[in-house]
Parts: C-alpha cells; sequence; structure tokens
C-alpha cells in the first residue's frame, strides 16, 4: 500500500482549475480561487504550500536576506564619483514605509508574496502631490487595458476599487515577459503537491501509533452489530500513546500482523527527495533551509561556496530586479538618469575574524580605502587625525644606495 502510495507521489501531476472553468495552464493570468488542486489531493495555494517546512524555509530565509539588506539612494555627478541622498524617499524606502510597518516588515511581505505568487502590489501613498509611502494590497488583480497599460482592482473593506498604474508599485518575480511575475506555487504545483501528500501520509501512518499494522480473523462470519463491536474495541488500541498495549481476543478471533519495514513508514525517501525538489524550484540550496545531504556536514568550505552561490545566482537577481523596480516606479522622471537605489551586497557576507583582518590590511596597505573607512566599515568611531583620512601606500623595495638615507 505505502509503494502504491509512492508511486502515485512520484507521478503527481496538477489539475489547474480557475474560477467559471478557465484554464491557468500559461501565461501569468490571475491566482485560481483556491488554489490548485493537484492529482496528489491536496489542495496547493499560496497559503497552504507554507505549511510545508521546505516552502517555508526557502521563502523564509529569502525574503530575510533581501528586506535586511541596507540599502541607500545614490546621485551620480559629472565627474563619476557618486553622493548618497538623504530625502524622504530614501527615508520611505529604507526606514518607514507606512504607519504600520517597518522597512524590513514592509519588504520581507513583499519579497514572499512575490517568491509564491510572482507578483507583489503596494498602493503608493499621497497628500496633495507629495509621495508619502506604501501599503500593501492582497488579493489585487491585475488587469490590461485596451491601450496596454495596466490597471489593478482591489476590494477594500468591502468595496471594489481601480487603481491606475501610477498609483501602484507592481513588484515582478521571475519571467515578466508578459509584464507579469510567474508563480512558484503554480508552476511547482506538482511538486509541492506531491511533498503535501507525504507529509500527510506520513503523519496519518504515525497516528496509527506508526507499528505494522495487521487483520483481525475469525472462522465465524460477523454480524453487523458484532463487527462494529470489533472496530469499537480495536479504535482502543490505537494512536501513538497506545503503543505496545496489550490485545485480548475471544470467540476464536485471530490476530495477523502485517510486515512494514520502517522505511517505508516514514516515506524517507519520498519526504528526502520533497525538500530538494522544492529547493530546486525556489532556487535555494538545501543546506540553506538546514537540510544537508547524505555525507553532507553543515560546516565546511563546501558549504561556505555553496552560500556564495546561492548569493552569486539567488539573491543577487532578484537585488537588481528590485533596484530597476524602485528607480522606475518610484524616482521621478526628471532625476531617473542620475538617481538609483542600491542595495549594500557586502552586508551578505560575513567572514571570521582572521579573513576579515586580512582583508582590511590589504585594503589599506594599496591605497584602497582610508583608515578613517576601514574603521567604519567595523562600525568603529572616526579617529580625528588628519592621516586617517589619507589613502596610504606601502612601499616595499629601493635602490640599495639609498638605504638609510632621507628620502624626503
Amino acid at each position: 500500500m505505502i509503494r502504491m502510495l509512492r508511486a502515485a507521489v512520484r507521478g503527481v501531476r496538477a489539475e489547474y482549475m480557475g474560477v467559471e472553468g478557465q484554464s491557468f495552464l500559461s501565461g501569468s493570468g490571475p491566482w485560481p480561487l483556491g488554489g490548485m488542486v493537484s492529482r496528489a489531493g491536496p489542495t496547493v495555494s499560496a497559503k497552504t504550500s507554507l505549511e510545508h517546512s521546505a516552502v517555508w524555509g526557502c521563502v523564509r530565509k529569502t525574503a530575510e536576506m533581501i528586506s535586511t539588506l541596507p540599502v541607500d539612494l545614490f546621485r551620480k555627478s559629472a565627474n563619476g564619483s557618486r553622493d548618497k541622498i538623504d530625502s524622504d524617499l530614501a527615508e520611505i524606502i529604507k526606514e518607514n514605509p507606512n504607519a504600520d510597518q517597518t522597512a524590513p516588515e514592509f519588504w520581507e511581505g513583499m519579497v514572499a508574496q512575490t517568491l509564491l505568487q510572482g507578483n507583489a502590489f503596494a498602493e503608493k501613498l499621497y497628500i496633495g502631490n507629495r509621495f508619502v509611502g506604501l501599503r500593501p494590497m492582497l488579493g489585487c488583480k491585475p488587469d490590461r487595458r485596451p491601450d496596454r497599460a495596466f490597471q489593478y482592482v482591489v476590494i477594500d473593506r468591502g468595496k471594489r476599487e481601480v487603481l491606475p498604474a501610477e498609483k501602484v508599485f507592481h513588484l515582478r518575480g521571475f519571467g515578466a515577459g508578459d509584464g507579469l511575475g510567474m508563480s512558484v506555487v503554480r508552476y511547482g504545483a506538482n511538486s509541492i503537491g506531491a511533498a503535501l501528500a507525504a507529509d500527510e501520509t506520513a503523519s496519518s501512518v504515525f497516528s496509527n501509533s506508526a507499528m505494522p499494522s495487521g487483520v483481525i480473523q475469525s472462522d465465524q462470519t460477523l454480524n453487523a452489530g458484532q463487527r462494529k463491536q470489533l472496530e469499537a474495541m480495536l479504535a482502543t488500541y490505537s494512536g501513538s500513546q497506545r503503543a505496545g498495549k496489550l490485545m485480548t481476543l475471544e470467540a476464536g478471533l485471530k490476530f495477523q500482523q502485517l510486515q512494514m519495514n520502517p522505511e517505508d513508514a516514514q516515506l524517507l525517501d519520498t519526504r528526502r527527495f520533497s525538500v530538494e525538489d522544492i529547493c530546486r524550484w525556489f532556487g535555494v540550496p538545501p543546506i540553506v533551509i538546514g537540510h544537508a545531504s547524505e555525507g553532507q556536514t553543515m560546516w565546511g568550505s563546501g558549504v561556505e561556496a555553496i552560500l556564495l552561490s546561492w548569493l552569486t545566482l539567488g539573491i543577487n537577481p532578484f537585488l537588481i530586479r528590485l533596484e530597476q523596480r524602485l528607480k522606475k516606479d518610484l524616482i521621478p522622471v526628471q532625476t531617473r538618469r542620475r538617481d538609483y537605489f542600491e542595495y549594500n551586497r557586502e552586508a551578505m557576507i560575513q567572514m571570521d575574524s582572521k579573513a576579515k583582518g586580512d582583508l582590511m590590511l590589504k585594503l589599506g596597505m594599496g591605497g584602497t580605502m582610508t583608515a578613517n573607512e576601514r574603521r567604519a566599515r567595523l562600525n568603529l568611531p572616526r579617529h580625528d587625525d588628519a592621516n586617517a583620512d589619507a589613502l596610504l601606500m606601502q612601499t616595499a623595495m629601493s635602490p640599495m644606495e639609498l638605504l638609510g638615507k632621507d628620502q624626503s
């Protein structure tokens, strides 16, 4: 039976069901009400998918990483240098997006919605013509007007509202070729549905003590009343808390045990594979969510290389997409050529004290950073000495005839 269930889990395919029978097999149309019913049984939606620990871990780790990175608004000058801008717009993005949320809370939600459903929406708040904040909008439905511009339909306190594109900050996920990002939950419904089904099956086995099941045999034919009495008696022996309880059989009843090995009972292979499969959909290495493959440890240079790969191939593309969207939707057209947002990628990489000391030494000896710039990187106070703001260069070799002489 377990093998049949595992075969069904492996071969799961999703049935895409939308409102009024509309198909959502292609494109990036609106999310079907209630999600998608998978052939494995569970309904797969943004909400139900988060019940699986691998989905929760992938979304949480990515959203927390991106939402807590430092971001600043910069302005390019004519000579190629740049200056940091402390403006109302920068404060909204970095610290205070709205009256209820901090910046990490707001961006965590936006990133999580983008990862799960492919798109995230926030209403631009204004006082007169002044932009004052961003408010997240859940259940928002984007729609194309005849002129190909977007408009956004949202239900607010039971009232249907239609907002134009200039009033909405629309963050797109991967594959936004038609203006809408593609949902991982929708296209990965096969894998997520299989994982949910495997968890449900394993939970069902454990709820029945996770012990080998068996059959009750009798040489006599039982009537309906006797069967109910037997079922009621057997119910008192099921459940993990009753494991090992002795059963008394009478009237010729015999118990025959059916063998089930522990690997089948726990669905270890299927559940291990489902974690790795879900991680592939979200582009997160399993080690990031605490899942190590066979023979792999949670520490070591190999794990460090995997994490750097995730930051480069997973987090960085999302950051570029977010920076470009901030520039396009929030920076005024007249300053868009010279103003831009940039996330501090270096904050993603934390080194041990020896590696950090070596890096600071090389940056100082090579004339790349001043002493005060290096102290700022280490969160140390500035030095008042004028030399602390000077670029220094090490001179290791000199002509022999100059040794011991004053070269000033």
